[in-house]
């Protein structure tokens, strides 16, 4: 059902360590840099066993700015099934981390996954444009999870 290809509305961008003798510093993103739609509204960091993954989901209204820069090396997933998109039924897969530090710019509606396949336990930095379970967290979470569904057509290698 999906090709492979590169999602139209994902931003995939090389992230730069500068390293000196106290260890390294990274830029994750800028708002100089980044369309107002996208402009963060929260943080959160996750650390993820090796070979566990997390997803496949998508969210209606939020977009996630995640980083991954190290520790260990990830597998991102990405499926467009968004009806208005011009690269419906795509899908789009690579590694990210300490050996390709990439920050991901997800739009919503774009089905999502990543799975450490390093051999440490692995951090993702995520900067979404949309607050968690909305202002107080009083509202219900924008997530469709497709992880909890067996024969979910998502399927990661």
């Amino acid at each position: 059902m999906f090709k492979a290809g590169t999602i139209h509305g994902v931003i995939v961008k090389k992230l730069t360590k500068f390293t000196d003798e106290r260890g390294w510093l990274a830029e994750l993103f800028r708002k100089d840099e980044l369309e107002g739609e996208y402009m963060p509204a929260m943080s959160y960091i996750s650390m993820t066993q090796p070979g566990v993954a997390r997803g496949p989901h998508e969210h209606a209204d939020q977009a996630d700015l995640f980083a991954f820069i190290g520790p260990s090396n990830f597998k991102v997933y990405l499926w467009d099934t968004r009806k208005d998109s011009p690269t419906r039924n795509v899908k789009q897969v690579f590694v990210a981390g300490e050996d390709s530090p990439r920050s991901v710019v997800i739009p919503k509606g774009v089905v999502h996954a990543y799975k450490n396949v390093g051999g440490t336990l692995g951090m993702v930095l995520n900067f979404p444009n949309r607050l968690f379970a909305g202002e107080g967290k009083k509202f219900p979470v924008d997530e469709t999870r497709h992880e909890q569904d067996p024969k979910t057509m998502y399927q990661l290698d």
